[in-house]
C-alpha cells in the first residue's frame, strides 16, 4: 500500500512540472488537488479563477492552472479569447464535457456533444430559437408570467418578506415545463411539485457527487468503460418516463401544440419543421429527450438566477427600480395594458438590467474548451497540445476594472449602445461566444425580461434583515447561485 502511495505521488509531482517544462506561467500546485483546492465546498469555482485571473492578468495572455492532475489554461486577453471561441474555432470546438450516450442517453445534448455530432445537432435545433418560434411560445410564458404575478399578490400581504429565489425559480420551471414539454407543472401553487424537485436535485451536489463531476471531466474513457453517468439515475429515469409517455400520448391523440417539444417531435418524425422544406435530418426518440432536458436545465436555474440577482441589485438601488418600473407602464399603456411580444421588445432599459445583472453576476462563470489538435498561441512560441483544457474566466473578465471601471458597482448604463461600442466586443460572455454561443439565449432573455416586468409593474422590491448583504456564493453549486436563498421585501405599488 506504502508503494502504491509513494508511486502515486511521484506520478502527480511529475504531472505538475507540465507548465514549468514547457515554459508557460503557471499558479504552483498542491498535492492532490492542483488548483482547484476548497473548489465546490469553501469557495465557488468562480471566486478561485478570479483570483488566478488577476495576478497573472498582464504578465502573459495565458496562466497554467491544473484540475487535480490535468492541465489547464486559463485566457488572459480578449484577442486571444476571440481566437479560441471564434477565429481558430476549428482547434478548440470542443467543451470536453463528459458524454456517454450509451448508458447515459440525457448526457448526449447540445452543450456537451463534441466535433461533428455537435455540428450536425446544431444545424437540427437552431430553427427551432428563431424569432418567429420565440413569438410563437411568447403567449405561454405570459400566462405563466400572469399566474407569477397573482402568486405574489398572495405572499406580498403580511411583512412582505419572501424567499425570491424559490418563487422565481418556480416561475421558470412552470414556464419551461409548458413550452418544453406542455406540462402544467403547478410548481408555483405547489412548491413540492415533482418537476420542481428534480429540478432542484439536477444543481445540487454532495461532496462525494462533485467528486465523481471532477473524475468524469478527468478521466472520461474510463468513466466510459466503468458505464458511469454524468446525470442522477432518479432525474434520468423521471425524465425519459416523462417524455416517452408525452410524446407517444400526442403522437396517439393527434395533439398539437406551440412548444419546443411538437418542435422536435417534428423533426423527428420528417426531418423538416411545418412551413419550411429545409431537411435537417430526422433525430432518434434519446436525443429529443437530451435536448428537451437541455432546454429545461439550461432554461430554468439560468433565467431564474439572473432575475434573483436583478432583483437583489434593484433593491439595493431604488432610483433604477424606479425608472425600470416607469418604462414598463409607459409601454404597457402604449400597448392597452398587453404584455404583446413587440411590447416586450421594446423594454430597452429592462434589458440594460439585464444586461448589467449578467456582467456582474454571470450565471456561467466560465468557459470550458478543449485543444483538438497541437495550436500554437500567436505571437508567442507557446504551444497548446493537444487535449489541454482552456477556460476563459467570464466572471474574472466582467469583473476586471480595466474593463469595467467599479466593476462591483450595479450600473446598467454600462449597456448603452454607446457604452458597448466602446469597450472590446469580448468583454461580456454571458452566452458564449463563436459558432458555439448559447442557442437558447433569445428564450432564456425573454424569459427573464417578461418575469421582471410583470413584478415590477406591481411590486417594489426593498432588501429586509434577511437580505444577504454582501453577497454569498454557494460553493457547491455548479452555476452562480445565492447561498441560503435571496430574502427581499415585496410591497404593492
Amino acid at each position: 500500500a506504502l508503494t502504491l502511495v509513494l508511486a502515486i505521488y511521484f506520478y502527480v509531482k511529475k504531472q505538475y512540472k507540465y507548465w514549468e517544462n514547457r515554459g508557460f506561467l503557471y499558479i504552483k500546485p498542491t498535492f492532490p488537488l492542483g488548483n482547484a483546492w476548497g473548489m465546490g465546498w469553501k469557495k465557488h469555482a468562480s471566486v478561485i479563477l478570479q483570483e488566478f485571473y488577476r495576478q497573472s492578468k498582464g504578465k502573459d495572455i495565458v496562466v497554467g492552472t491544473y484540475l487535480m492532475t490535468r492541465p489547464m489554461l486559463l485566457v488572459l486577453d480578449l484577442d486571444f479569447l476571440r481566437d479560441v471561441l471564434v477565429k481558430d474555432f476549428q482547434y478548440f470546438h470542443d467543451r470536453g464535457a463528459y458524454v456517454n450516450e450509451q448508458d447515459d442517453p440525457l448526457s448526449g445534448h447540445l452543450f456537451a456533444l463534441p466535433g461533428q455530432k455537435w455540428r450536425v445537432l446544431r444545424a437540427k435545433l437552431s430553427p427551432t430559437f428563431t424569432s418567429g418560434k420565440m413569438k410563437m411560445m411568447h403567449s405561454t410564458i405570459i400566462a405563466v408570467a400572469k399566474e407569477f404575478q397573482n402568486y405574489l399578490g398572495t405572499v406580498a400581504h403580511k411583512d412582505g418578506e419572501v424567499e425570491i429565489k424559490d418563487i422565481l425559480s418556480r416561475f421558470t420551471t412552470d414556464v419551461i415545463g409548458n413550452c418544453a414539454f406542455g406540462i402544467e407543472c403547478n410548481s408555483l401553487k405547489d412548491p413540492n411539485a415533482e418537476f420542481r424537485k428534480i429540478g432542484k436535485r439536477v444543481f445540487e451536489f454532495s461532496p462525494i457527487e462533485f467528486i465523481r463531476i471532477f473524475f468524469l471531466a478527468m478521466f472520461q474513457n474510463v468513466g466510459r468503460v466503468l458505464k458511469m453517468s454524468v446525470n442522477k439515475p432518479e432525474v434520468s429515469a423521471f425524465f425519459l418516463r416523462l417524455l416517452k409517455e408525452t410524446t407517444e400520448y400526442r403522437e396517439k391523440n393527434n395533439v398539437k401544440r406551440n412548444d419546443f417539444l411538437d418542435l422536435l417531435m417534428q423533426i423527428m418524425k420528417t426531418g423538416k419543421l411545418e412551413g419550411d422544406d429545409t431537411d435537417l435530418g430526422k433525430m432518434t426518440f434519446e436525443e429529443l429527450a437530451a435536448q428537451t432536458f437541455l432546454f429545461f436545465i439550461a432554461g430554468f436555474e439560468t433565467s431564474s438566477s439572473t432575475m434573483t440577482f436583478a432583483l437583489y441589485e434593484l433593491a439595493q438601488h431604488q432610483d433604477i427600480q424606479d425608472r425600470a418600473r416607469d418604462e414598463v407602464n409607459r409601454i404597457l399603456e402604449k400597448h392597452n395594458g398587453e404584455y404583446t411580444y413587440d411590447a416586450c421588445m421594446e423594454m430597452k432599459y429592462i434589458d440594460q438590467i439585464i444586461n448589467e445583472t449578467l456582467r456582474k453576476h454571470p450565471i456561467v462563470d466560465n468557459l470550458l474548451r478543449t485543444c483538438g489538435q497541437d495550436y500554437q498561441v500567436p505571437g508567442t512560441k507557446h504551444v497548446i497540445e493537444k487535449g489541454t483544457f482552456v477556460t476563459i474566466p467570464v466572471y474574472g473578465i466582467h469583473h476586471d476594472p480595466d474593463i469595467y471601471p467599479d466593476p462591483e458597482t450595479f450600473d446598467p448604463e454600462r449597456f448603452t449602445d454607446e457604452n458597448i461600442k466602446a469597450r472590446h466586443p469580448y468583454a461580456w460572455l454571458p452566452f458564449g461566444e463563436g459558432p458555439r454561443i448559447c442557442v437558447g439565449l433569445r428564450f432564456g432573455v425573454m424569459q427573464t425580461r417578461v418575469g421582471l416586468a410583470h413584478l415590477l409593474s406591481k411590486y417594489r422590491v426593498k432588501t429586509c434583515a434577511k437580505t444577504p448583504i454582501p453577497l454569498v456564493l454557494d460553493p457547491a453549486n455548479t452555476v452562480m447561485s445565492p447561498k441560503g436563498g435571496m430574502w427581499l421585501k415585496l410591497e404593492k405599488v
